[in-house]
């Protein structure tokens, strides 16, 4: 009884608590990061679109944030990743919105389902691209109105920006490496 208590005790400690970063280094590079790539996109967001465009900072970004500038060796934080979930995501949302337009309880769940399982089968799973085929079909006027430009703008050029900012950011030191092995890469090839 008392081994099984230990076993369970261990197993709680391990679910409820378990540091994903320590290295306070590490923080300064993802504050920085997260900070210059959503900040980017809300720059541009503010000073190049009018009013009635200004919907150019969607909240998967932010998620998008998180495992770019804090979890840079996630498989699923890579480029591939971050820039095609997105890209796929965005273009099954708007479909699906543009076939079965205000059925939310069946249009939310397909978006989200079928994101996740395109994303599975072209290898470029980025959990926040579930999010952006859902904004797609439960968002504000101003997104649903933008059709397949949607896909384009604001998800296809903000993945971007976040991207840039993350080549930037977490190559400035040679403790960090993004993408995962591309420095290895390079060494072999010279």
């Amino acid at each position: 009884m008392k081994k099984r208590l230990k076993r369970h005790l261990r197993i709680s400690r391990y679910i409820i608590y378990r540091e994903t970063l320590i290295d306070k280094k590490e923080h300064f590079f993802s504050f920085i990061g997260a900070f210059l790539g959503i900040g980017a996109i809300g720059f541009f967001q503010s000073h190049f679109l009018s009013e009635m465009e200004n919907v150019f900072l969607i909240g998967s970004f932010g998620a998008s944030g998180v495992l770019v500038y804090g979890e840079i060796q996630s498989p699923l934080s890579q480029p591939r990743n971050l820039v095609g979930g997105h890209f796929l995501s965005a273009i099954i949302g708007v479909t699906i919105y543009r076939f079965l337009p205000n059925i939310i309880w069946l249009t939310a769940p397909l978006a989200v389902s079928l994101s996740i399982v395109v994303m599975q089968m072209t290898k470029t799973l980025h959990p926040p691209g579930g999010a952006t085929a859902l904004i797609a079909v439960v968002g504000t006027e101003k997104i649903t109105s933008l059709g397949y430009v949607y896909v384009f703008s604001p998800v296809l050029v903000g993945a971007l920006i976040l991207l840039l900012v993350a080549l930037i950011v977490n190559n400035s030191t040679k403790n960090r490496e993004y993408p995962k092995g591309i420095k290895k890469h390079i060494a072999i090839k010279k």
